[in-house]
Parts: C-alpha cells; structure tokens; sequence
C-alpha cells in the first residue's frame, strides 16, 4: 500500500498529541505503531498484529507489506529507529525545553563523571537531572535504572519530565548498545564526553572496530552546531576523535594538548590511601584541586569532569567543589567495617577496569593488595581470562569466585577464567560469592587492601537467571565484625 500521508504530516499529528508505540501488544485504536527491525526481535513481523488493535498509522521501511483491506497508512522510513526518536521529540518536544544536555561514553568511568558533574553543577547553581547505571532522577525523584541508557520513548519523556520540574541540565551515561540502536536519537547534546574504549561488550558488537563504531555515533552522528566534545587523549581511540572533531578539549595525564582545541592537562602531585591532588593546565589558566578518591582513573575522572564544566563557562575556582565529592556508591567504594580493614567495592568488570583501579590501587600505601572477582555468565567470553591476567597483575592474592552466572554453571565460568591465573602469586577459589569474600578477609592485615569487583552497587546476583538478594558492602560488613 503506497503511503498516503508524509512523513511531516505525521510529525504534525505526534507533535498534537497522536500516540506512537513500538510494541503492537500496547497499541490502542488510532494509534502510530513504528515497526522496529532488530536481530532477535524483528517488529515487521508485529504489523499484523498492531493492525488489527487498531494503529491507524504504521511507520516502516519500505517494502513494508501491509493486510489486505487494512484502512491503516503507511508511512515509509529509511530507519524506524531513528524514525521513533523523532517522533518522541516531537511527542514530549525535548528540543524545545532549553535543557543543556551532556552525553557520557566509554567502556568505564561513565558513572563516577556523571555523579562528579551531578555534584560540580549543583554547586555552580544548576538543577540537575541525571540518567544512568544506577538511577534516573533529579531533584525529588528517583528511579532504579533496570538500563544504562533507557528505550528511547522513556528517554524522551524522562527528559520532558526533567525540564517540568525545573531541571535545566540533564547528564546522563549513553551506553554502546543504546548508540548501536539509536535510542538517543531526537536528542540534541551540548556537550559530549568519552572516557576510554577498551574490550568489551563484544558478545554483542563483535569486534573492536565495531564497538569504537558504535562509541563514535555520539560525536559523528548526533550532532549539533557547536557541540563540544571532551576527549581522553591517554586513550588511542580518544586521540583518534580528536584528530575528527572540533570543536574539541583534549585531557589527560600523559598527552595533554594532542589534537584540534584546547588541551587540558593534569600532573598528579601527589596520591595515596587518602586521595590524590592533581594541578591542571588549560590555555594560561592552571590551578590545583585535592579530592578525597583515591587511584590514577580518578584523576583522569576529574579531568574530564572539569572538561565539561569549561566547556559550560565555569571558572577554575568553580570547579574547586569538587574537592568536596566524596565518592559514588559502588565504585570504589571505602566500605567501613568494626575490624577497620582497608576494603572497598567496585563496579570493574572488565580486563581494562580491573587494571585501572588494581594498579592505581596498588600505587599507594598498602603492604598488600587482594582482589575478589568474577565474569559474568552470558556474556564476552574472551575476556574472562584477560581478566584474570589483569587480576595477576597488580595483586598478591587473587580470589576467583561468581559474579553474575546468569544461565551458565559457575564452575564453568571459572574454567574460562583459569588460563589467566597462571602468573598470581597465590588464588583462592570459591565459586560461592559470599564464601569467597569470607575467606579474602580472613587473609587480610592490618595493612592490606582488599577490593572486592565486579558487582558495585548491584543489590542482587543473577543465578539462572533469577535474581537473589546479594550487596557486597552489606556482605562485607556482616563478615568483618
């Protein structure tokens, strides 16, 4: 059936108020049903279906066949996804809130930054809406995020909910899967920061240059006059972009003004068990900043984080609230406990994360590092040795135990895991998580450290793929009495 209304006219009729789904079970009479095509769940084949509830408009890619005798337009579309993200703009009218957006991606660090510009920007007098790993929320709401980066219908009304309750700058984490799938799409972004690109994820992308790809979508393709992008110039893939875009603020600790755009650079003056202070230089300003969180990706953490806020016009002395930031539930977490040991939780659960907050932990004052860890179950499997041999690198006991088993046996995992122990100088195994984490501190002194990775902030464990309570701080706290 040839389309009968364009594609503007469409937008006009969302734009009043006209529902748009992408499930043909929600469709209600009258209604747009867009037609999502997907690798393990293709829509297409839902048009039927979305029909016969009665969408009166279907939005598809064209040779969209439609049933016969139906009374339902069609509305062709090059890309359905990107078509939804329009067409949420167009429902919730994001563009014309006059909100300033700033996107987060990369393999690790998305969280910390955006809890750090959360905790800098409320500070500079700015209402603040965040979106992310941990929760969605602003001022007076808060949400338990079930996704990184929602679908892109909550996304936009998330968003038209923010600016309703007077936010005027949302921050949130964009995931490779979400730009992959273009469930930003119909978002405008001020600002755009990537933290590093390092494995992972390729149980779903693949492949390295594929992942970079995807990363890359959130400053290639979703642009915006004058958007800026932050970029790691410690990072190879950072320093890629960097040569690509403009306008651009490279940071960084090794290579500080690679690339179009100011650079911003960051020397570590000194760091330990108590935090680190970092001098920054950026065009002929420079100035120093101590914090309280401790390890060398923080440091790169709050480089970033000043990034963005030069970027949005905050002054050196602006960006001196960070020293006041204390930290982000999960992530490298000092969880206090009667005995007074040096423990803490961390969200790594990847080769490169484990190897940033190891070695960075492994700089300051502690006589010994331990370390308990997992892989997930389901999920990339060539990193699971990877992991270990990063695990090997920086500590002097690794523990092997479950992160995540999800629908794998547990002990299979650990198989996987096994061919990257091979240089530790001592493993403890366990496959029971809360065992494991038992016997790490009946390991530790006085003056060791024990990190405990992969999990974070995470409430519970996937086993078979139903969920049991498990909280490795509260564990921690019940077993260090």
């Amino acid at each position: 059936m040839k389309s009968e209304y364009t594609w503007d006219e469409l937008l006009a009729k969302v734009a009043d108020g006209l529902m748009v789904r992408s499930d043909s079970r929600a469709v209600q009479p009258g209604e747009v049903f867009v037609a999502i095509p997907g690798a393990s769940t293709d829509a297409t084949a839902y048009v039927p279906d979305a029909v016969a509830r009665g969408a009166a408009y279907v939005v598809a890619r064209s040779g969209q066949h439609m049933p016969a005798g139906t009374k339902a337009k069609l509305i062709v579309h090059e890309n359905p996804r990107r078509a939804l993200g329009e067409l949420a703009a167009a429902y919730f009218k994001t563009r014309e809130k006059g909100l300033t957006v700033v996107g987060i991606t990369g393999t690790n660090g998305k969280t910390t930054i955006s809890y750090m510009l959360e905790h800098l920007l409320a500070h500079a007098g700015h209402k603040v809406g965040v979106i992310g790993t941990v929760s969605y929320r602003w001022p007076g709401f808060t949400l338990e995020a079930p996704l990184t980066t929602p679908d892109c219908w909550q996304l936009h009304e998330l968003v038209s909910n923010m600016a309703g309750s007077g936010v005027d700058t949302v921050v949130m984490e964009v995931s490779s899967h979400a730009l992959d799938q273009d469930r930003i799409w119909g978002l405008d972004y001020d600002v755009a920061v990537l933290t590093n690109i390092t494995q992972d994820h390729l149980d779903y992308h693949g492949n390295m240059d594929s992942y970079f790809r995807a990363k890359a979508k959130l400053f290639e393709e979703i642009s915006k006059p004058g958007k800026v992008a932050i970029l790691n110039a410690d990072d190879s893939y950072g320093r890629i972009l960097l040569q690509r875009y403009n306008p651009a603020i490279g940071y960084g600790l090794r290579y500080p003004n690679v690339g179009e755009g100011k650079g911003l650079s960051g020397e570590i003056r000194s760091m330990n068990s108590n935090g680190l202070v970092l001098k920054m230089k950026f065009g002929d300003d420079s100035w120093e900043l101590s914090s309280p969180l401790i390890g060398r990706h923080n440091a790169s953490n709050l480089l970033a984080v000043q990034g963005v806020g030069l970027a949005l016009g905050l002054k050196p002395k602006k960006l001196k609230a960070l020293e006041k930031f204390m930290g982000v539930p999960g992530r490298l977490e000092r969880i206090e406990n009667n005995r007074g040991l040096n423990i803490f939780v961390d969200y790594a659960h990847t080769p490169d994360a484990l190897d940033n907050v190891l070695s960075g932990v492994r700089e300051l004052d502690f006589k010994r590092l331990l370390c308990v860890f997992g892989c997930g179950g389901n999920r990339d499997k060539a990193k699971r040795p990877l992991m270990a041999e990063a695990v090997c690198r920086h500590s002097d006991v690794a523990v092997l135990t479950s992160d995540n088993p999800r629908h794998e046996v547990p002990l299979e995992i650990m198989n996987d895991v096994r061919p990257g122990l091979g240089g530790c100088a001592e493993v403890i195994e366990d496959p029971d998580r809360r065992q494991a984490i038992a016997k790490a501190i009946a390991e530790m002194g006085p003056r060791d450290v024990l990190i405990v990775a992969g999990k974070g902030h995470e409430t519970y464990q996937d086993i078979g793929g139903e969920r049991f309570p498990f909280n490795d701080a509260e564990v921690i706290r019940e077993l260090a009495c």
